[in-house]
């Protein structure tokens, strides 16, 4: 008999290419198009997210080419709780990742959840990703062939004892061969473009999101500069995240940054570039995809989807905290984002940063001590 996997078929190439890849390799597959009742006004917005209707349209399109059963689960009440999130982590002067927190609950939540009901041994998504062994025995998730599409840093939440169930059919190929698949399959969604932005905010304006979603929200407050002095108001700690530069409302003559966001005296605070460099970063919430360590541990740390990972020392706390030290000091490390550590290719962990870590003073040389 074959094995079962249930897919989230999103509408898009990858995971339209991926139903392809797995029913080449012999399994039985089963479409799942989340409904989350996000939408976009218009025909150029739609192409820029996902999970739209017109999605759904293509999601089933694509099934009934590969003559696979397909269908669509109403996600909406569980995607409120993502787009509340969303909302009060701006508010708390964070900037959350809400693709992350999809992932989480949904794709590997709900849908695997869905998957076991109707006897799947395995939950597939298109993510450009991989699943590996490591030699302590555990499955990790790996990054993907194409460096320039890896996703595994949004995939630090998968549970330990999901991970030998998930399957990533595309992390293994170039981008570029993936489109051409489609192309040679004739599936209709081969020249689609990716999805760009985050589903519910199809304008890319989270402000207005966060603001239409907590209408009553009061934020208002000073921007001072680091020796507190007033430099100007603002409407509200929501329209800012740490290391932006434009929009802030203040001229002082140089160019200054967001350097820190204080949600309980609604304060922002903005400086240089170099008070943006931190050495470190205090994370909650920790997910330990292989063994927990028993002590530090030298690994490459990931701070931003499109950062570069960075040698450092992460070192697990009580709690499910973790303390990520860096060999070099890192800028804009961003409370409501999320760390991802890696053991060479290989995910070890993550979790939501904190705070950050300052960078220590420069110690003086003996040579300039004794010139005073």
């Amino acid at each position: 008999m074959a094995r079962r996997v249930v897919l989230a078929m999103s509408g898009g190439v990858d995971s339209s290419v991926a139903a392809f890849l797995l029913k080449e390799q012999g399994y039985d597959v089963i479409g799942l198009f989340m409904r989350t009742g996000a939408h976009a006004e218009d025909a150029e917005r739609r192409a820029r997210t996902c999970c739209s209707a017109t999605d759904a349209v293509d999601a089933r399109n694509v099934a009934d080419r590969l003559d696979i059963p397909f269908y669509a689960l109403d996600f909406e009440p569980d995607f409120a709780r993502i787009m509340d999130q969303f909302a009060d982590e701006y508010a708390a002067g964070r900037t959350p990742n809400p693709c992350v927190m999809c992932n989480i609950w949904l794709k590997f939540g709900k849908l695997w959840s869905y998957g076991k009901q109707v006897g799947a041994d395995f939950v597939a998504t298109g993510h450009y990703a991989r699943v590996g062994l490591a030699p302590d025995g555990s499955h990790r998730v790996a990054r993907a062939l194409d460096r320039s599409k890896d996703q595994s840093y949004v995939l630090f939440g998968l549970r330990r004892e999901l991970l030998p169930h998930v399957l990533f059919p595309v992390g293994g190929f170039p981008k570029a061969e993936i489109r051409a698949i489609a192309r040679t399959q004739g599936l209709p969604v081969h020249d689609k473009p990716d999805s760009q932005e985050i589903c519910f905010v199809p304008s890319d304006d989270y402000l207005a999101f966060v603001r239409a979603r907590r209408p009553e929200l009061d934020t208002a407050g000073a921007i001072v500069d680091e020796d507190g002095k007033v430099l100007g108001r603002h409407s509200g700690i929501e329209a800012f995240t740490i290391g932006q530069r434009r929009g802030l409302g203040v001229t002082v003559g140089q160019p200054r940054y967001v350097v820190q966001i204080e949600p309980h005296s609604k304060t922002v605070t903005v400086g240089p570039r170099a008070s943006l460099d931190k050495s470190g970063l205090e994370a909650s919430r920790f997910n330990w995809q292989g063994p927990t360590p028993d002590g530090p541990t030298r690994c490459l740390a990931q701070i931003r989807a499109q950062h570069q990972a960075v040698p450092a020392t992460v070192e697990p706390l009580a709690d499910g905290r973790a303390v990520v030290l860096f060999d070099t000091p890192v800028p804009a490390v961003t409370p409501g984002q999320v760390v991802t550590v890696y053991e060479g290719e290989m995910v070890l962990g993550g979790g939501w940063i904190d705070a950050p870590l300052d960078a220590p003073e420069p110690t003086p040389s003996a040579s300039a001590s004794g010139s005073a």
